[in-house]
């Protein structure tokens, strides 16, 4: 059932390329706005590089996440998991590998254009990339909780005000992921070493993978 759903999922964002480019559209926005607000002044629009490509990242896969269980609530497909009770588990970690997949992919694609227009040093390429990786997991699989949740609303036509019920669910907990994403990349652009925070964030990668879609089963098999 994991490779049933991971495949449903990646076949569903496929169908449609917009939901793909959707991230990209927002990071870049967000980049050209730090930019322009900046002006010419490149040291300090590189200083800002990192905190604007986490939050960028964020907010990118804040706003997708109504996408995760939208189809499944419209055809039906949702009810089918909630009665599926022994291979719901499965299908959870399905979902979320492949929203983790699509939404890295589009952060690997918008990556380069973001170096540019923050101004971000070459040098700090690699543990920004490796940084955003971990920070996706963690992202993709926090918001699996939250979106199991408002689509268990949605479903029961409960829906209002489950976009804000999300939003206090998942940025209090995404804040380390920022703190240990950008102070990997910080501490490489002062010639420290990565590794701690980095340590820190491949932790919170494991934790949220491990309990993520536990929560995210508690939340669709609540009554």
């Amino acid at each position: 059932m994991f490779y049933a759903a991971f495949r449903r999922e990646l076949q569903l964002r496929w169908r449609r390329p917009a939901q793909l480019f959707f991230p990209i559209a927002i990071a870049v926005l967000i980049a050209l706005i730090v930019a322009f607000a900046v002006g010419p002044q490149p040291r300090l629009l590189a200083s800002l590089a990192p905190a604007t490509l986490f939050i960028g990242l964020l907010l990118s896969l804040f706003l997708a996440l109504d996408q995760l269980f939208e189809g499944d609530v419209a055809d039906g497909c949702f009810d089918l998991m909630v009665a599926r009770e022994a291979q719901l588990l499965a299908l959870l970690y399905g979902k979320a590998c492949g929203f983790c997949v699509c939404n890295g992919l589009a952060m690997l694609l918008s990556f380069p254009l973001l170096m540019v227009m923050l101004d971000l040093p070459g040098n700090l390429a690699a543990v920004s990339l490796f940084s955003l990786f971990l920070s996706c997991v963690c992202l993709s699989f926090l918001g699996l909780a939250g979106a199991a949740l408002m689509a268990r609303l949605e479903s029961e036509q409960r829906g209002a005000g489950g976009s804000l019920l999300q939003l206090l669910l998942i940025i209090p907990q995404a804040v380390p992921v920022l703190i240990f994403g950008v102070g990997a990349v910080q501490a490489r652009s002062g010639g420290d070493s990565p590794a701690q925070a980095l340590y820190f964030l491949a932790a919170l990668a494991l934790v949220y993978v491990a309990f993520a879609p536990l929560a995210a089963r508690l939340a669709i098999r609540a009554r």
